[in-house]
């Protein structure tokens, strides 16, 4: 799915500002998508000139005025055409597993340093979604929070219990020098 189709999804969820769909997908996407401002903003300009979505600007008391972004007919008609369609194969995109694959050129200390970092996120992201997921109220969010906290953990205790393969690797690697 791309950029264009969550934020027509997004909008679905009800109207928000570029910076409130932003937060929706580091709440509730971050998992399955990265967004970034630079790459909404362009998706949201192009939805509203095809008619997908509509734009109000909103005062606010000393900043700027706040553009408001809804979906139209048009937009949730195409957002649910593509929803239906038959699901392409998951790609998954990672530098921290691109640079795993070259461990056994890296000295044993920068793949420990390294893997001790992942650790390290994995357990604030599960700190986070826990805090995140409490208190969700329908069965798809639920679902969404415990999937993530299920992927996360599971990387979690992988890394912990298979760290030594890379470790032992690099040092090998380095002794056959």
């Amino acid at each position: 799915m791309d950029i264009r189709t969550l934020c027509l999804g997004v909008l679905t969820m009800g109207d928000a500002s570029g910076y409130e769909i932003k937060k929706k997908f580091e709440d509730r996407l971050a998992l399955v998508f990265h967004a970034s401002y630079g790459s909404i903003y362009p998706a949201l300009n192009k939805l509203t000139e095809e008619g997908l979505v509509s734009c109000r600007e909103e005062s606010q008391e000393k900043r700027p005025d706040k553009k408001v972004y809804s979906i139209t007919s048009a937009g949730r008609y195409l957002f649910l055409d593509e929803i239906v369609k038959p699901v392409s194969a998951d790609r998954v995109r990672s530098d921290f597993l691109a640079t795993l694959i070259f461990a056994r050129l890296l000295p044993a200390a920068a793949v420990s340093k390294l893997i001790d970092e992942r650790i390290a996120d994995r357990a604030e992201k599960i700190a986070r979604m826990r805090e995140n997921c409490a208190g969700k109220a329908t069965d798809t969010d639920r679902f969404m929070c415990n999937y993530g906290l299920t992927v996360y953990q599971a990387e979690l205790d992988y890394l912990k219990e298979n760290r030594h393969l890379l470790e032992a690797d690099a040092l090998l690697a380095r002794a056959a020098e």
